[in-house]
């Protein structure tokens, strides 16, 4: 495959069954939202679904970027064993974690003391998040083996299993929704847990011709060790336990901003339409890494295609916010009503970069994981996080914008330090390797 040509069409026949995966998990969310708000008691219930798949999120982060660690990993069947194993063994703790959240005594610390949640609220979110103990296992269950699929060459699977996930995940929401009198929050996180067992079991079951390749190969490259996964993971896992604070975080600075209440109903509607268009940019990192891998002569192409994407995205994000189609999609769509739907098209327009911002994060961050140096990119996150918090802080004391243009460009700005910054750590890592290279060769 490496002495192959690579063309568009393949980068594309390659890259769209992981940019529908992307989009369809998208439409997760609102749909069973949307079922919950049907049911007795949808305020109290949206809540406790909504703090319950807060924890689980958190909860989960650590084996995220697993499905990146195997394309960039497995070669062969040592490799692939090894990896397994330790993926077993991150699904084991994650496991036990959620299992020491739902100790009452520090469910109760956690929920009571920390958020302030009361009752009914806090004994629904308890059992909502009881309900997601199997949630995180499996996701990195079937990250593994997406990642396998990605090596292998047959991203088109990966979509196939996530519509099994979103079917019977729906599927499931809507049989309890009609025979069952469960509370809504229940129902939500029941559902999700179903929809990820019933993906990572498909993906295990298309993966089988794969893991029987990858079995049959033997890699001239260094053995894996598992010091050398843990210290090479270690910096993958942090990075969106950290992204993930970022969220919670500017919450609590929107409570403190000008038109505080009108702000807090708009952003979560904003944020969830630019995430549609900057999911297509963090479908493609694996992309990245696994033609890189192939077809290593022809990375001008793969650059190429990212920064078609990077503007066709950008470009489409500005064509909603910048005209009157922005009116369409937050009153017809999303519901909201004509005065916040005015409020959330400024934050909105800020954050049409964000796709084009995304795209070259992910490309960045592709070349810190095909280097194995893993660490800059948990530098990154947190310069980014670091960011936010310092501008929304800032311009919510400064008191000049209403706190829905803070957080978007809080965001906006946070994601520009993270690509200065991994510009610089970019250069320096290749100055260096280049640097090393001249001395081994003389």
């Amino acid at each position: 495959m490496k002495n192959k040509n690579l063309t568009y069409t393949k980068i594309f026949k390659f890259w769209f069954p992981l940019a529908s995966t992307w989009i369809m998990m998208s439409l997760e969310g609102p749909i069973l939202a949307a079922i919950i708000a049907r049911l007795p008691n949808e305020k109290i219930n949206l809540a406790a679904y909504g703090i319950a798949l807060a924890f689980g999120l958190i909860l989960e982060s650590p084996i995220i970027m697993i499905m990146a660690a195997a394309t960039a990993l497995i070669k062969d069947r040592e490799s692939y064993t090894k990896l397994r194993n330790f993926t077993m063994f991150l699904n084991f703790a994650i496991t036990i974690c959620i299992l020491v959240l739902l100790l009452p005594q520090v469910f109760s610390f956690v929920g009571e003391k920390l958020i302030g949640l009361t009752e009914p609220v806090y004994s629904l979110t308890y059992n909502a998040t009881m309900f997601l103990l199997p949630w995180p296992g499996a996701i990195g269950y079937r990250r593994l083996y997406q990642g396998v699929l990605i090596v292998s060459n047959k991203t088109k699977f990966i979509a196939y299993s996530t519509i099994v996930r979103l079917l019977s995940n729906v599927s499931t929401a809507i049989l309890l929704y009609k025979f069952t009198h469960l509370n809504g929050a229940y129902i939500g996180t029941i559902a999700l847990s179903t929809g990820v067992i019933f993906e990572a079991l498909a993906v295990r079951i298309m993966a089988h011709n794969s893991i029987k390749a990858i079995k049959s190969k033997i890699s001239n490259e260094e053995p894996l060790t598992y010091k050398f996964i843990s210290k090479y993971y270690y910096p993958l896992a942090l990075t969106p336990f950290i992204a993930l604070s970022s969220q919670p975080i500017v919450t609590f600075f929107l409570g403190k901003s000008i038109k505080a209440l009108e702000s807090l109903a708009v952003m979560p509607v904003v944020y969830s339409l630019t995430f549609i268009f900057r999911s297509i940019g963090l479908s493609y990192q694996e992309v990245i890494i696994a033609l890189t891998n192939n077809y290593p002569d022809q990375k001008n192409k793969i650059r190429n295609f990212a920064i078609l994407l990077a503007i066709t995205t950008t470009s489409l994000l500005f064509l909603i916010t910048a005209t009157p189609f922005s009116n369409f999609y937050f009153i017809r769509l999303s519901g909201l009503s004509e005065e916040l739907a005015n409020f959330a098209k400024t934050p909105a327009l800020i954050m049409s970069i964000m796709p084009a911002l995304t795209l070259l994060l992910t490309y960045q961050r592709s070349e810190f994981i095909m280097k194995k140096v893993t660490f800059p990119i948990t530098i990154g996150t947190v310069i980014e996080v670091g960011g936010i918090i310092t501008v929304i802080y800032t311009l919510i004391n400064l008191k000049l914008f209403v706190g829905a243009i803070c957080a978007a460009s809080s965001f906006v700005s946070g994601r520009l330090m993270a690509n200065i910054y991994f510009f610089i750590a970019l250069y320096f890592l290749l100055r260096k390797r280049n640097s090393d290279t001249q001395k081994e060769t003389t």
